[in-house]
């Protein structure tokens, strides 16, 4: 274990080979505990034409980038992508290993875990590292949300985790003056056994996109009714944002889940997030911990949710919500 070093943060990219926003958010944590424990932040890119998702990552304070670029990378197969991780990490043995859990991470994080004899912990919601130790803690929801548990794995390397977007915000440093860039040159030896024949692109429907918005106005049982779900949309349309929701409302059927915030739903960052009659049970405390700012609206002075938020309004909001999209509309007007 002691000949494990560096931290790794797996870039998963897209078509046209820029990345995915979860692998430069992640880079954020990364530096921060690749620092903690003086060893140096990788990101490793697979695909195909990865040119612009290597120009990407300089600018996040890498000390190194890892690309492996083929043709035969460029749609995600299981086999075919952790055959590569793996003999990346056998070649160089890095310490710690960072995955965005998109349906893709989801996919490999295990494969690679188990290919490697260690363990995984998935979906986590917070990042911190032990420096002495150099073991990181990583805190994901159990028994359904209802508590946080810090898992650490102390007995093997790599530790790999996958952590969902949105947890962290991209803050792009400035690219370092020299960056170790290595081109590896991997193929799968083989056939694989399974491969795409088609691809059909899904009928999104009533999808949203929760985790690139900047402004998002979230109901919650504190509503009454799936009619008052027009209030929330009356105040995200007047801030040019989306409609959220608690799990509450999507489990009594008022609302998709689509627009679900929370770890059974989607973790976000906007700028603003405006909770509505949400109480604040901790697994929706969770999927906005990387909200810039959190307004609260809730009758109720002791709502949990009011621990989380920068401003809080105590009150009615049958009252309160039109005021405010109505003062927001005139604001605008001006």
């Amino acid at each position: 274990m002691s000949e494990n070093k560096n931290l790794w943060v797996i870039v998963e990219t897209k078509e046209d080979g820029s990345a995915v926003n979860v692998g430069l958010e992640l880079m954020n944590p990364g530096r921060r505990m690749a620092d903690a424990i003086d060893e140096k932040l990788y990101a490793i890119i697979i695909g195909s034409n990865v040119d612009k998702a290597k120009e990407e990552v300089k600018e996040y304070g890498v000390d190194g980038i890892i690309t492996v670029d083929n043709e035969i990378y460029k749609e995600y197969n299981t086999e075919v992508y952790a055959d590569a991780i793996d003999q990346l990490v056998k070649k160089y043995s890095p310490n710690i290993i960072l995955i965005g859990a998109t349906n893709q991470g989801r996919d490999l994080g295990p494969r690679v875990s188990a290919r490697l004899h260690t363990g995984l912990t998935a979906d986590c919601t917070e990042l911190d590292i032990d420096a002495e130790k150099k073991e990181v803690r990583w805190t994901r929801p159990a028994f359904g949300g209802n508590l946080m548990a810090m898992i650490l794995c102390p007995d093997h390397r790599p530790q790999m985790g996958t952590v969902r977007p949105g947890v962290f915000s991209k803050e792009a440093i400035g690219a370092k003056e020299n960056i170790d860039i290595v081109d590896e040159d991997i193929t799968f030896e083989g056939e694989a056994r399974t491969k795409i024949l088609d691809f059909i692109p899904r009928d999104e429907g009533d999808e949203v996109d929760l985790v690139g918005a900047e402004f998002i106005v979230s109901g919650g049982r504190g509503l009454g009714d799936p009619k008052n779900f027009a209030l929330i949309k009356d105040l995200a349309d007047a801030l040019d944002g989306t409609v959220g929701s608690s799990r509450a409302a999507v489990d009594a059927g008022w609302i998709s889940h689509s627009h679900q915030v929370g770890q059974s739903g989607k973790t976000v960052g906007p700028r603003v997030y405006i909770a509505v009659g949400i109480s604040g049970a901790i697994q929706h405390l969770a999927g906005i911990n990387a909200a810039d700012k959190v307004i609260a609206i809730n009758k109720d002075p002791d709502a949990p949710i009011f621990g989380r938020a920068d401003y809080g309004i105590v009150g009615d909001l049958f009252e309160v919500v039109p005021k405010l999209t109505e003062a927001i509309k005139n604001k605008k007007a001006n």
